[in-house]
């Protein structure tokens, strides 16, 4: 039965529903922004066309003004995404430092987003890039130094769990730890330092390598923020300390913003079922490979949290290069290094290379190459000797025929081309690169088996090849820790990534401290620490020419000479003692007599020279 009081609830209920539909309606219609990309810019910059990403709520289809009229906006880009719109923007070189407004309209409704442009900080010598005038220092920052408990763990972080009884959990390291061990590091001879990524790594789980990027424009919390970041890098600077970042673009975290909600369908590569890639980097400058193996190398994942990016989408591609340019002008940085590098859309490597020199000339960027073969790893550096094929605009890679020649050095026997041969022969192959002495140079890193364990911990065997790092060709690299002798093989990854003795409070040794460490450990840190000063302080070791000579006898002996200082490395890989005369050396020996042993001091007479089993002398000739 229909009645007033039925009447007049079912006429409240409709214009309640009605009230209700219309918010919905308005709510649906409401325009914002929820994020831009890069969040601000620099006047001055000659990179001054710019993309911004804008990500925000019913924003497709909007129109796009500047407010400022030294900010032109030249073309607006709509995404498969209706979240998404890409804005490509020029600045005038006549703009001043301040806001720039660019608003967004649709229907009726508008949102306006602050553009900063700020102006530009030269206080570093316009970020001149490290060299083979360095020695580098290579850090994971969850595993030197605990500085800060307090960001131990950060809530709504998707893993909040700092163990150190669990290898594969985060440990609590962070940038203030680095920052506060700047003496020890300067102290050991170092002039630059190499951090594993520190971007923020947001994954459910084994994120302390910070290798699965899920924020290109934050630094990982539990690490600190980009305000902090800056200020290591300051502090470096005031040490003479140059800082080298550590960037990944072959893939991110599967947890990244932009993977969970991608602006375009082929953002990233997917596969109709999980694919790993062949990781064959030979397949890219092999003449008769397949474009299935090819394409396999690089649109394969790297892992399954990982997803492959794909770098020849133009818009992706003009983000990470602009992140790049955007973290050298924030933070003033002096180098990258490149991860997985050949993974990578090699057009695009080539484009981001070529930006950043444009931007800073100065700069320098070292490129990972983990492979078998000389002629692969100058394939991917600037000028090659095939670069009709492809030009990278790199200048240099990470050595890893050197690194398996040093192995063969201290642990093959010895024969016409195997042992100390191998160091030999590998440098001869430097003919394949434009410029070799760009190539890092190094025993181990956070990849790798610890050295002092593949030298079967022998310190003769590790002093050999600490000696010969520092003194050959190429920029030198030490991983932390391997200056007091930790150790283990690879296996899992974990092993190798250790805690550093003492950067814990309640830790039960503190090998930061000269009392705290035994006497082999001494002995190696100060191997390590009067070589790397002298080679500091010696142009003839930073900028020096390299002449080496046939190994004889299981001895290899080798010159660096510059203006006119000169210095003679000996390396005995034999069992025992050997005594020879330097006749065969006359052509650079001439005029010298005498030599002095920059590790003890002491005078050697060059006329005829003994060197113990498993030894290397490294002496300066005197006139």
């Amino acid at each position: 039965m229909i009645t007033k009081t039925n009447i007049k609830f079912l006429n409240c209920y409709i214009f309640l529903l009605l009230v209700f539909l219309c918010l919905n309606s308005l709510s649906a219609q409401d325009i914002s922004i929820e994020r831009v990309d890069p969040p601000f810019w620099w006047a001055g910059m000659k990179n001054n066309k710019i993309q911004l990403l804008v990500k925000g709520n019913n924003i497709n289809n909007a129109e796009v003004t500047s407010r400022n009229e030294d900010v032109k906006i030249s073309k607006v880009v709509f995404a498969e995404n209706p979240k998404y719109l890409f804005v490509d923007i020029e600045i005038n070189d006549s703009i001043k430092p301040g806001s720039a407004p660019i608003s967004f309209r649709k229907n009726g409704r508008k949102v306006t987003y602050n553009l900063d442009i700020k102006k530009r900080d030269t206080s570093y010598l316009n970020h001149r890039g490290f060299s083979q005038e360095d020695l580098i220092y290579l850090v994971m920052p969850d595993r030197f130094v605990n500085g800060d408990t307090a960001n131990d763990v950060v809530k709504g972080m998707n893993d909040t769990v700092c163990d150190r009884n669990t290898p594969i959990a985060r440990h609590g390291g962070d940038l203030k730890g680095i920052m506060n061990n700047l003496v020890y590091i300067k102290f050991i001879g170092a002039t630059a330092i190499w951090l594993n990524p520190v971007l923020e790594s947001n994954q459910p789980f084994a994120s302390y390598h910070g290798y699965a990027v899920t924020d290109h424009y934050k630094i990982d919390p539990r690490l600190g923020t980009k305000e902090k970041y800056k200020e290591l890098v300051q502090k470096c600077h005031k040490s003479e300390i140059k800082v080298i970042k550590d960037m990944v673009f072959n893939h991110i975290g599967d947890q990244h913003w932009f993977y969970k909600d991608k602006p375009f369908k082929d953002w990233t590569h997917e596969n109709d079922t999980f694919t790993y890639s062949n990781f064959r980097i030979t397949t890219l400058l092999d003449p008769y490979a397949s474009k299935y193996d090819s394409t396999l190398l690089s649109q394969g994942w790297f892992d399954k949290h990982m997803p492959d990016l794909n770098c020849s989408n133009p818009y992706l591609a003009k983000y990470l290069i602009q992140n790049a340019i955007w973290w050298i002008e924030y933070a003033d940085l002096n180098g990258f290094r490149f991860d997985t590098y050949a993974y990578s859309d090699l057009k695009f490597m080539s484009d981001l290379a070529k930006a950043i020199f444009l931007e800073y000339p100065d700069f320098n960027m070292v490129g990972e190459i983990w492979d078998n073969s000389v002629i692969t790893q100058a394939f991917f550096t600037k000028d090659n000797c095939n670069d009709s094929i492809f030009n990278s605009n790199l200048p240099g890679t990470t050595d890893f025929q050197l690194y398996h020649a040093i192995n063969s050095m201290i642990n093959e026997e010895q024969g016409w081309n195997k042992g100390i041969e191998k160091i030999y022969y590998t440098l001869c192959n430097d003919i394949a690169y434009k410029k070799p002495f760009n190539n890092l140079i190094f025993l181990d890193n956070h990849d790798l088996s610890r050295f002092y364990s593949v030298a079967g911990e022998n310190i003769n065997k590790l002093k050999i090849a600490l000696g010969f790092l520092l003194t050959t060709r190429g920029i030198p690299m030490i991983y932390y820790g391997t200056e007091v002798l930790m150790k283990n093989l690879k296996g899992p990854d974990e092993k190798v990534r250790e805690d550093y003795p003492g950067g814990w409070d309640g830790d039960k040794v503190n090998k930061f401290l000269r009392d705290n460490r035994s006497k082999n450990e001494n002995e190696i840190f100060d191997f390590v620490r009067t070589v790397a000063n002298w080679r500091k302080n010696n142009n003839v070791l930073k900028k020096g020419k390299l002449m080496q000579f046939v190994p004889f006898d299981g001895i290899y002996v080798y010159f660096r000479y510059f203006e006119d200082q000169k210095v003679m490395v000996v390396i005995n890989s034999n069992d025992v003692a050997k005594t020879f005369k330097t006749d065969r050396f006359n052509e650079i020996i001439s005029g010298s007599q005498k030599a002095k042993n920059i590790v003890n001091k002491d005078a050697v007479d060059i006329k005829s020279i003994t060197v113990k089993p498993h030894d290397i002398l490294i002496l300066e000739l005197l006139k």
